[in-house]
């Protein structure tokens, strides 16, 4: 930090604040609870240090308190040029941070502008002080400064004041600058911010940065530090913008501000959407538009940062974007399927009251721009919620909804009546508190969206309130050898609303079928056994309840999805992915056979290509420390672990490992948290936890066994730790983003994850006249009755699953924490294949106060989600690589075209020359950009690359601007002409000489349209930007190729010659079921329209809802509140035939309204 024309008073104070800060720094670093807490504060230390060194030169004997000295360099130099060795009293004992300036042998180096120019009229670059004399010349890794000096960073004390800054240094750490080295003097004033012929001195000082203003962490001026970040964050979320940029990464800081019901996408329309989250839509849509490659959308962050709220922001834009916007049918749809799965999904956690229990993956299907599938892949892992809530916790939503909204003749056919939150066992142990108001609008609401997808109500709520009413059933251990029950009326409700009787439902519950060495053998549980069934039935229809409707939002949208296996509501088997893979390879065809072979070839990958794109919407869950911590909570924090090693090697390692192989060196070396340990020790095929369980499971162990085999084997393992409890059944796990002490009391009875077949048997169609509760069981029930022996002694899962994965002796094959894993598995490899954009989520307090930021809280998150390190890296690493040969085709315009090669042997040439105009075309960056040539790749900065999208973006609007202005020149020219001619003779409108002048050759119209953009690029710009625009627009040989025109005497094509494979076309109808002899016949208009489910025919008396046309349409014919008589629809799509004063009308059905008479009748 430098600070100029300031007292050595305040110098001196701030000297003891930076190091009352790097001694408590010091003792935080030894009580470090993570591993990305520890490398924080070491990088804080660093910092802290080095602003220690900065401030001790400026006290020093014989240095001007205006002194330059780069805040990032390694010892600053005095005024002599050589290092200063003697620390002063009070000095860190930890070394400063090491200068990233370049030494000898480093392929990159730091230019300004004027440097730039000075070494191409010289032919030679001397480098200033703090290079040693390096040469610059041969260097294939370029840095790019401002013209003018680069403000450094103002760190913001605690006490508020702000600091001064200097220039003269770039924005990268390194603080050498090149200079015309014709004597040392001269290198002095310029270290010292001397310049000008005169010698005086000329320092710039410069005021605050405004924080609130910057948008884009990586143009963030000054050292890159924690604090700094931090405040950025700060100022902007007090300035109530809360989405800033890392370059392509999004940071979303969560105010907690009131929105209604947060978790629907209902609760988007009336919320204006910020640009930052339009930016990451539309590069998604582009993308996928221009290269077919799926695009997927990832939101991360810890629980309660508002995850799933920007998810629903980001699929309303992408419906703004490419589905037609909210009016449309598809986005009501999915609007309804999301508020009833919120309903059935969220709950309140101790850290956030619209916690999303269910993990979303939204797959929209995207081709040629616009949207025409959608589909949910939901993540179900939060069972337990359902019968035993935390403690401080809640229920799932729909429970509380449904007690304040059902209506007193509801509740009595519900068998509710009598019933609240105080004497239901699966509600009364949780948070009790509610408000009823809210919760009965939200039930409504709820309720209207399951009529929209078209499932019963009275069907699910049927099955709710059983779950309800079936936990305050309870068995006892009797006298006898059968169990006593609690609650027998309570047994009696649940049995009339599941269809079953009483016996039977009692009989599932309490007996247990054996196979023993083949003979099926009848036993009575005790109590416990039987408390253990009723939770699981509980459990069980709950589950299969939310897949059902999962499964029938999906279908109302006709879905042909390309990650059928994705989820758990898709009902195939995770086991079975070599074979879904065989029939996908199978349909990429060979190159090697026929014409037909060939043409089949063409046609699936046509069909592919039409289908296989898709921008995907990830929402899963963020990590967790409850208390307890169980079995679902492990699953939760290994997918968080898994989308954090997921980030870091698509931005952090990738990056390195590219440069490394390509021999590019980076000024910048990340120091990022690799979290592939902790997946290891939760994941790893032999001995992972979950691995272990399973293993556990099958030797009916306990949790006791389980624990200690686990802390035998991991007792070396640095991410497991014991915690500082007496429980046998406790352990700990050092996450990426902190300590969590599981309880595996129950780890084991989750993860079997099963009920019996007694149970299930209940369910069958002749015994069970509740048909949506048969169709629950559907598939379990038509893999036990495809036997003669029901029940046989065979189990399944609680959560719905395959039909293959039903039956394997008397066990399911799979269990809960292998099919979760599975899945996870496949969602990596769609992710793998898939262009991501990221968006990290920071919730700004712990006690959801609305407009609060709480820095402890935001610092933790900052760390975990290593926002620090991205910064760095798109500060002033190479985050970005691409082909020459791809680097060229998109920014070829901003060379001349004739100086571009555009050969494969001579790409890296061209590379050069679109890079050379660049700088001549934009002089003054706003960032310091950098480049490197590797043997494959050219890799980019992030600033460059924002510098070269946004050069490319203007020449392409000034090209447009003169081609529009060209084209719209001509046609008002030519309008004005036929006009005259009009007046001159006297001709109607439409008369056939006004339709012959029309005619006229293509090449005057071209060339009057080239002179124009001429005009207009000469106008527009200078230099290269003329010539680009003036050659596109003129399309002569000049500068654009032209188009290839027929030889003279060239005879006409014959037309007898096929111009498509009839091969091909018949395969095409076969494929889609079309008869090649018989076309599809056109489907008749309707005589009718249809309003409230009563058709009315035509004429119909309308009334007009905004005037005909529109203003600036041309003269208006009908005004607002005009009856008109409709006689017929319209050719045009969404037009509707109007008789107004004999003559015929064709308006926009939107424009009118019915009026009530015609709706009575």
């Amino acid at each position: 930090m430098a600070t100029l024309g300031l007292s050595k008073v305040f110098i001196l104070d701030k000297y003891f604040t930076e190091l009352q800060k790097f001694w408590e720094t010091e003792k935080k670093l030894q009580d470090a609870s993570s591993s990305n807490e520890a490398v924080h504060l070491q990088q804080r230390l660093r910092s802290l240090s080095t602003e220690l060194v900065t401030l001790r030169n400026r006290l020093h004997v014989g240095q001007p308190a205006g002194a330059a000295g780069g805040a990032g360099s390694n010892n600053n130099s005095s005024s002599s040029g050589k290092p200063d060795k003697s620390p002063s009293s009070g000095a860190p004992a930890v070394p400063p941070r090491t200068s990233l300036a370049h030494t000898a042998g480093s392929s990159g180096h730091t230019l300004t502008a004027s440097a730039l120019v000075h070494q191409q009229q010289h032919g030679h670059g001397t480098a200033g002080p703090g290079l040693n004399g390096t040469a610059l010349n041969g260097s294939s890794n370029h840095r790019m400064a401002d013209l003018e000096p680069a403000k450094r960073h103002c760190s913001l004390p605690d006490d508020g004041m702000v600091s001064c800054v200097t220039a003269l240094t770039t924005r990268t750490t390194s603080s050498a600058v090149i200079s015309d080295a014709k004597s040392s003097s001269k290198q002095q004033q310029q270290q010292q911010g001397k310049t000008g012929s005169n010698g005086q001195q000329q320092q710039q000082i410069v005021g605050p940065v405004n924080s609130a203003a910057l948008d884009d962490l990586i143009h963030l001026p000054g050292p890159l530090t924690e604090d700094a970040v931090l405040k950025c964050l700060q100022a902007r979320f007090c300035a109530k913008h809360y989405h800033t940029n890392v370059g392509p990464i999004l940071v979303c800081l969560n105010p907690y501000t009131n929105v209604g019901n947060p978790l629907t996408l209902t609760s988007t329309r009336a919320v204006p959407l910020t640009p930052h989250l339009n930016r990451v839509v539309q590069e998604a849509v582009r993308q996928q538009s221009e290269t077919g490659y799926p695009q997927a959308i990832i939101l991360s962050g810890t629980s309660g940062s508002g995850k799933t709220y920007a998810s629903m922001l980001l699929l309303r834009q992408l419906f703004d974007v490419a589905g037609g916007g909210p009016e449309t049918d598809a986005f009501k749809h999915l609007a309804a399927a999301f508020t009833v799965l919120r309903s059935l999904g969220s709950a309140k956690t101790a850290t956030n009251s619209e916690s999303s229990r269910i993990g979303h993956f939204i797959e929209v299907q995207v081709t040629d721009g616009a949207l025409y599938r959608t589909k949910i892949h939901c993540y179900f892992l939060d069972q337990t919620r359902v019968i035993r809530p935390l403690p401080d916790e809640k229920n799932y939503h729909i429970f509380y909804q449904m007690l304040a909204g059902l209506s007193h003749d509801e509740r009595v056919r519900l068998n509710l009546e009598g019933y609240n939150l105080k004497n239901l066992r699966y509600l009364q142990h949780g948070d009790t508190r509610q408000d009823e108001a809210e919760d009965a609008v939200r039930f409504q609401a709820w309720k209207a969206c399951l009529g929209v997808l078209g499932i019963p109500f009275l069907d699910v709520v049927r099955v709710l309130a059983a779950v309800l009413i079936l936990g305050n059933v309870g068995f006892t251990d009797g006298p006898g050898v059968e169990v006593g029950v609690i609650g027998e009326n309570e047994l009696a409700s649940v049995a009339a609303l599941l269809g079953v009787t009483p016996s039977a439902l009692l009989r599932g519950l309490t007996s247990r079928t054996h196979n023993a060495r083949g003979q099926l053998v009848k036993s009575v549980c005790d109590a416990n056994m039987s408390n253990m069934t009723r939770d699981s039935l509980a459990k069980a229809l709950y589950c299969r309840t939310v897949a059902t409707i999962v499964r029938r939002a999906n279908s109302l949208k006709r879905l042909g999805s390309t990650l059928g296996t994705l989820s758990s509501d898709s009902n195939e088997s995770v086991h079975n992915q070599a074979e879904v893979t065989s029939q996908h390879a199978s349909t990429i065809g060979s190159s090697a056979g026929g014409t037909g072979s060939r043409s089949m070839t063409a046609l699936n990958n046509a069909v592919r290509h039409a289908t296989d794109g898709f921008i995907g919407i990830l929402d899963m869950f963020g990590f967790e420390d409850p208390k307890p911590s169980q079995l679902e909570h492990l699953c939760i924090n290994l997918c968080a672990e898994t989308m954090q090693h997921f980030y870091n090697t698509h931005i952090f390692k990738s990056s390195i490992e590219s440069c490394r192989d390509e021999g590019i060196r980076c000024d910048v070396e990340v120091d990022y948290v690799d979290n592939v340990p902790c997946i290891d020790l939760i994941s790893s095929l032999r001995t992972g936890l979950l691995s272990m369980l399973d293993v556990e499971c099958s030797i009916r162990g306990t949790a006791e066994s389980y624990v200690s085999k686990v802390k035998v084997q991991h007792k070396q393992n640095p991410r497991l730790f014991e915690p500082r409890t007496l429980d046998c059944r406790s352990f700990g796990i050092q996450h990426f983003a902190g300590r969590v002490t599981y309880d595996a009391s129950d780890f084991l009875d989750t993860n079997k994850d099963v009920v019996p077949d007694d149970l299930v048997a209940v369910f069958y169609k002749h015994t069970c006249n509740f048909g949506f509760a048969t169709h629950l069981f559907g598939s379990e029930l038509k893999a036990l009755y495809a036997s003669d022996t029901v029940p046989r002694g065979v189990s399944f899962r609680i959560s719905p699953t395959s039909h293959t994965d039903l039956l394997n002796g008397d066990e399911p094959i799979s269990t809960l924490t292998q099919d979760f894993h599975t899945r996870l598995d496949n969602l990596l490899r769609t992710l793998v294949h898939a262009r991501p954009h990221f968006v990290r989520c920071v919730r700004s307090n712990a006690s959801e106060t609305p407009m609060q930021f709480d820095r402890n809280v935001a610092m933790r998150q900052i760390r975990s989600l290593q926002v620090l390190e991205t910064v760095n890296l798109m500060a002033g690493g190479y985050p970005h690589r691409m082909r020459f040969k791809a680097f060229n085709a998109r920014y070829r315009l901003i060379a001349p075209f004739k100086q571009l090669r555009r050969s494969e042997e001579q790409a890296i040439e061209d590379t050069k020359l679109i890079l050379q105009n660049a700088q001549q075309l934009k002089s003054s960056f706003n960032a310091s950009t950098s480049w490197a040539l590797g043997k494959r790749h050219i890799f980019l900065s992030e600033g460059i690359r924002q510098q070269l999208e946004n050069l490319r973006s203007e020449i392409r609007r000034r090209a447009a601007t003169g081609i529009q202005a060209s084209w719209r020149g001509w046609r008002i020219r030519r309008r004005w002409t036929l006009r005259r001619s009009k007046l001159g003779s006297g001709l109607p409108s439409g008369s056939i000489g006004q339709k012959q002048s029309q005619h006229q050759s293509t090449s005057s119209v071209v060339a009057a349209a080239a002179a124009a953009a001429a005009a207009a690029a000469a106008a527009a710009g200078s230099g290269t930007l003329q010539r680009n625009i003036a050659a596109t627009a003129a399309g002569s040989g000049t500068g654009v190729r032209p188009r290839p025109q027929p030889i003279a005497g060239t005879p006409p094509p014959d037309p007898s010659e096929k111009c498509a494979d009839p091969k091909m076309i018949q395969q095409t109808c076969t494929l889609f079921g079309l008869d090649l002899e018989r076309p599809p016949p056109v489907p008749p208009s309707r005589s009718y329209t249809v309003t409230g489910n009563t058709k009315l025919g035509y004429p119909q008396t309308r009334v007009m809802k905004t005037p005909f046309p529109e203003e600036g349409e041309g003269e208006v014919v009908l005004l607002k509140g005009e009856t008109v008589l409709v006689i017929g629809a319209s050719p045009r799509r969404g037009h509707l035939l109007v008789e107004h004063n004999n003559t015929t009308l064709h308006v926009p059905y939107q424009f009118m309204e019915l009026k009530p008479c015609n709706i009575n009748v």
